[in-house]
């Protein structure tokens, strides 16, 4: 691998300022509430730093699974001009044209029964529209070019092993330095819905890796976790990047994590009905895959519960903000419905999201509840954040010997 063609930048290294700044997306086909969200930061981020302002610019790390990964990718991959990809306000769009073309919705009385049949035997989507459109996005840009430090969670279903797609690997590990297309192809195949991914990749001496990879939702849909464990192993390891921090000091984070929503408790499944299943009601039952989304919102909880306890034990919570809406209900709720109603409820659940108050999770009942301590909205954490971010940024710059410019206004 030729580390000259590393996009990286040294110029805003943690090291020149006070905190590490993580970004982390859920994975689901609701992404787009998460997007929205990230379009209300990087417009916050613009307010202060002038339009060209972009997410990558700000966090050291973007971590995402399934289409949070694909989200994170397009954030943090180059343009021509050596720019993000993407604007935030690209996802959104990126998902309200595309989902309808990558999840197609056939119509008729007997379209459940088909797509029930069908899912029996084969994953319910093909993927090939969305493999195309993930190429053409991407093309052949690899790991190491991307803008920023990436962190993508995916699951190797041949070695029964989760392989994690990082930045700070790939310095280790040429083999990890796959295209991004082939990891985000391999990062959304969700069980299920969309078929594995097989790859191949080369080392610098010429050996070969192969991938055999699905949806690393089963194992960390919320990937907030993984991406302050490759921090804290770049500090463990001396990275100067990192220095003087120490491992495992969470009161230098500063973490932004976005969820892409869950049924509400009303509407969740009940030990009554699950007891009566067997392998196909756990894999088909009312048109959802009871198996696959316990999985999923599993590892994302106790993600969200282990990290609000240990930034509550160090009195730093105020550098934890997690944007989750628990309350869907009905549709909403679905995995894949892209049908033009849906989508434009989504977009409507996302927005309202940012008008809720602030909310943390309460340790004993795993239910989100208001702060209640003057945090105010989730849009006024946001431009909070913002504010924190921008003056990271601008505390960096003005101590890095590398700085070419200041932040334009």
């Amino acid at each position: 691998m030729e580390k000259s063609k590393s996009n990286i930048s040294q110029i805003h290294a943690p090291t020149y300022g006070n905190l590490i700044t993580i970004l982390s997306i859920d994975g689901g086909i609701r992404g787009i509430i998460p997007a929205i969200i990230l379009s209300s930061l990087e417009s916050e981020l613009q307010k202060l730093d002038g339009e060209d302002a972009r997410i990558a610019d700000y966090f050291d790390v973007i971590a995402g699974t399934d289409t949070g990964g694909l989200a994170a990718a397009m954030l943090a991959a180059p343009d021509e001009d050596n720019r993000p990809l993407f604007a935030a306000k690209d996802i959104k769009s990126f998902y309200l044209v595309e989902s309808p073309k990558i999840f197609p919705q056939y119509g008729g009385i007997l379209a459940p029964i088909m797509r029930m049949a069908r899912a029996l035997w084969e994953p319910k989507y093909t993927g090939k529209y969305l493999h195309k459109l993930i190429r053409e996005n991407l093309g052949s840009t690899r790991l190491h070019q991307t803008l920023t430090n990436v962190v993508i969670p995916t699951f190797d279903i041949k070695r029964l092993h989760s392989t994690i797609f990082s930045s700070y690997e790939v310095k280790r590990k040429s083999s990890l330095n796959a295209q991004l297309s082939d990891i985000c192809i391999g990062a959304t195949a969700a069980p299920t819905y969309l078929p594995s991914h097989y790859f191949e990749t080369k080392d610098a001496e010429g050996n070969v890796r192969e991938f055999h990879l699905i949806d690393g939702g089963v194992a960390a849909n919320n990937p907030a976790l993984i991406a302050i464990g490759e921090v804290t192993k770049e500090v463990h390891k001396g990275n100067p990047d990192y220095f003087p921090y120490k491992p495992m000091d969470y009161r230098k984070l500063l973490l932004i994590s976005l969820g892409t929503g869950s049924t509400k408790v009303e509407e969740r499944y009940s030990a009554k009905r699950a007891s009566k299943w067997g392998v196909l009601g756990w894999f088909l039952s009312s048109g959802s895959t009871p198996l696959v989304d316990v999985f999923m919102q599993s590892s994302a909880n106790m993600v969200d519960i282990h990290i609000s306890v240990v930034f509550q034990a160090l009195r730093s919570e105020s550098n934890y903000l997690r944007i989750e809406d628990d309350t869907l209900s009905g549709t909403i709720s679905s995995a894949d419905v892209s049908t033009k109603d849906n989508l434009e409820d989504l977009v409507k659940r996302g927005e309202q999201l940012l008008k809720r108050p602030v909310s943390r999770v309460n340790l004993e009942t795993g239910v989100f509840e208001p702060v209640g301590n003057g945090e105010g909205t989730n849009e006024d954490a946001l431009r909070r954040f913002a504010k924190l971010l921008s003056d990271e940024r601008r505390l960096r710059e003005s101590r890095s010997p590398h700085a070419r410019s200041p932040i334009k206004h």
